[in-house]
């Protein structure tokens, strides 16, 4: 099968062709020819198969059929999670439409909105936006879609991830009932299918491979290696193997910067890309990497999704990702269009239940290499795919005297009543409430912890074995009513003797009359 046969015209023909492509990739060869129809489409395949290829072409011939875009308006929308995603999916547009008289614009935050606000005030065939720019515009009226005709999610579940579902929603909000619907994306999770309840009309199902699986041109392995280590195996790597182009991803953002400080310190040119840099910034470290002036991109996972480099041939995982499916999107960025690529992932001891669950997710062990002169201190063991051993630590709900049912072990001391003397001699007030339980049935010889039922409870008299409560604080008279109390009276020693609980300590402040006047101080003095 050839582009050709798919029903494009001859001058996206042309343009495919100055980019080397002769024959449509699968998700591209299903996809094409049912939005030409006309149909919602919900298409999932792997990363790097060619999903942009698979809206973009079809747009552009459908668009080019119809009428120009007025003032302010909008014919197509594409919403994209990322800034570097809508770049890159703008590029895909303005390459295939080169000799199509169509216009297109590229928006997202982190630069100025007022050339972007110029552009569309011309109106625009084919907008390409980011969810909170986008409404932005919307907001200051900068743009219309009265005139929309399709609407285009790309990577839908990552933006559902990146908890844009409400933004989506204001989207939806504002655009026109009848519209063609369109949805791109790696996966289709439940979350993604639920959204597209209220989205596609009867759509067209398109599934080129299994959720969640991994390319098979991509060669895995794992570096089980000590935390402390992972930075100088690094540096062993791409110097032992002469890596000269390679995405390094990095769970947080602080820990890009350093890594990428820390590789040129070893004369290794790297830079680091993710959400606090500038877009400026970020667009000059992505084009240095693709052109080979720096060696390493260090990326968070914001740079997972929308990085297309021709023929990257390695991809290494400095910090495993928390969420599984994103090792699938990461090493997505190597072995694509069928090329080959290598993908390697640096393991420490806090990350084997990460590990473990990558390994459940793709339904593959991943081969362990133990680089020489960074042994790690620690096992890392495979895992058991069949999935038995998950969950298996957690303890019954309600399992009698068995424990609390949450999976975590108690000590000998701490465990249930089962017959140990040294569970019931290690707390003597609990040996105290079994003995008193032993002997009186359901009777309680003692209340604890503010809870009240029974004969104990509010309003009802104590049982006759229950303990008496202590006597009240008795009240120290103050140093002012002790000296009154010598002038006035030589009683203070009866007055102050310790009575018998229950009965009311005598004021000596108010024993007479006579004891008043005397401590009242005289007009004359």
């Amino acid at each position: 099968m050839s582009f050709a046969s798919l029903g494009l015209s001859a001058q996206i023909l042309k343009a495919v062709a100055n980019k080397g492509y002769d024959t449509p990739s699968p998700i591209q060869a299903q996809a094409i020819p049912a939005v030409l129809e006309g149909k919602d489409v919900m298409a999932a395949a792997q990363t790097g198969t060619g999903k942009t290829a698979g809206f973009t072409l079809p747009l552009l011939e459908l668009l080019s059929k119809g009428n120009k875009a007025q003032a302010k308006q909008v014919r197509a929308l594409v919403l994209t999670p990322t800034r570097e995603l809508a770049a890159q999916v703008g590029e895909s547009v303005e390459t295939y439409g080169k000799n199509l008289p169509l216009k297109s614009a590229v928006v997202f935050g982190g630069v100025g909105i007022g050339p972007q606000i110029t552009k569309l005030n011309r109106g625009v065939d084919i907008l390409v936006a980011t969810p909170g720019r986008l409404l932005d515009l919307y907001n200051q009226r900068a743009l219309s879609f009265s005139q929309l005709e399709v609407l285009v999610l790309d990577e839908a579940d990552r933006m559902l991830d990146m908890g844009f579902i409400h933004d989506i929603k204001k989207v939806l909000a504002v655009l026109p009932a009848k519209r063609q619907n369109l949805m791109f994306s790696a996966t289709f999770s439940d979350e993604i299918r639920q959204l597209a309840k209220g989205l596609v009309n009867n759509p067209v199902e398109i599934s080129v491979t299994p959720r969640n699986a991994t390319a098979n041109t991509v060669q895995q392995w794992i570096c089980p290696v000590d935390k402390g280590q992972k930075a100088a195996v690094l540096v062993k790597l791409i110097k032992q193997n002469n890596w000269q182009q390679v995405l390094v991803f990095s769970r947080t953002k602080h820990g890009a910067n350093r890594l990428a400080k820390s590789l040129e310190a070893k004369d290794i040119t790297a830079a680091a890309i993710h959400g606090n840099k500038s877009q400026g910034a970020r667009t000059k470290a992505l084009a240095d990497f693709k052109s080979g002036a720096i060696r390493v991109l260090v990326a968070t996972d914001i740079a997972a999704r929308g990085l297309d480099i021709d023929q990257l041939p390695q991809v290494v995982n400095f910090d495993l990702p928390n969420v599984p499916e994103d090792y699938v999107h990461r090493i997505g960025r190597t072995g694509r269009a069928g090329a080959s690529g290598h993908a390697v992932s640096l393991v420490g001891d806090e990350e084997i239940k990460l590990l473990r669950d990558i390994e459940l997710l793709i339904k593959q062990n991943l081969e362990r290499r133990v680089i020489e002169g960074f042994e790690p201190t620690y096992h890392l063991p495979e895992t058991d795919l069949t999935g038995k051993s998950h969950g298996q630590n957690r303890g019954p709900r309600n399992g009698g005297n068995q424990g609390r049912g949450n999976g975590r072990s108690r000590s000998p001391n701490k465990g249930a009543n089962s017959g140990g003397a040294s569970n019931k001699s290690a707390n003597p007030r609990r040996q105290g409430d079994n003995q008193g339980n032993s002997q009186n049935g359901a009777a309680k010889t003692e209340h604890r912890d503010g809870q009240r039922s029974g004969k104990m409870a509010r309003g009802h008299q104590p049982s006759a074995d229950a303990q008496p409560s202590k006597p009240r604080r008795q009240r120290r008279p103050n140093a002012a009513n002790n000296a009154a109390g010598n002038n006035a009276s030589g009683n203070n020693s009866q007055a102050h003797k310790a009575k018998p609980a229950g009965q009311r300590r005598p004021n000596p402040n108010r024993a007479s009359n006579g004891n008043r006047a005397a401590n009242k101080p005289s007009n004359n003095s």
